[in-house]
């Protein structure tokens, strides 16, 4: 198997349901008598190792980190006005999960702005809460690792966008 390899130990990346990983290698797996070539991707916050078949990366939506341009477009999602559908909670709540677990930065921070409540605003229910954190935590992840500070740091700056367009 001398196919080129998308990622290599080390890299930085992006699994939809997991959030930001590092690749720690590639290992190959004889499984139903088949060789197969596994990313071993570790999500230090989850305590967890996921191995994604080469061949399949792709297809589950495994990609490298955002550029410096798509994060700014999502710190300009955050600044947008709230888009809250006037749908049940129910509805509304699977629709944020189905956009965290997207990956994508710019549907993140649209869950971020839509569940953000200020210091002046009405409380939040628990599952609001529950969604928002996840949903900031996700993008504070992805911007640390594209800027290169930490996930505290992110945390806060994000905090700091919202309170501003608020």
């Amino acid at each position: 198997m001398s196919n080129k390899l998308e990622f290599e130990a080390g890299d930085f990346v992006v699994y939809p349901a997991h959030g930001v990983g590092r690749v720690e290698g590639i290992e190959t797996h004889t499984i139903a008598g088949f060789e197969v070539q596994l990313y071993a991707i570790t999500f230090e916050k989850e305590r967890m190792t996921l191995k994604v078949p080469v061949t399949k990366a792709r297809n589950s939506g495994l990609r490298r980190l955002s550029s410096k341009d798509r994060i700014k477009t999502a710190l300009e999602t955050l600044q947008g006005r709230s888009r809250v559908r006037r749908t049940m909670w129910s509805r509304r709540a699977q629709e944020y999960e189905a956009k965290i677990n997207s990956g994508d930065p710019v549907s993140i921070a649209e869950v971020v702005r839509d569940l953000y409540r200020g210091a002046d605003q009405s409380d939040q229910s628990y599952s609001e809460r529950q969604i928002y954190q996840a949903a900031l935590e996700r993008l504070a992840r992805e911007l640390a690792a594209v800027e290169k500070i930490d996930e505290f740091k992110a945390t806060e700056r994000l905090e700091q966008v919202l309170q501003k367009a608020a």
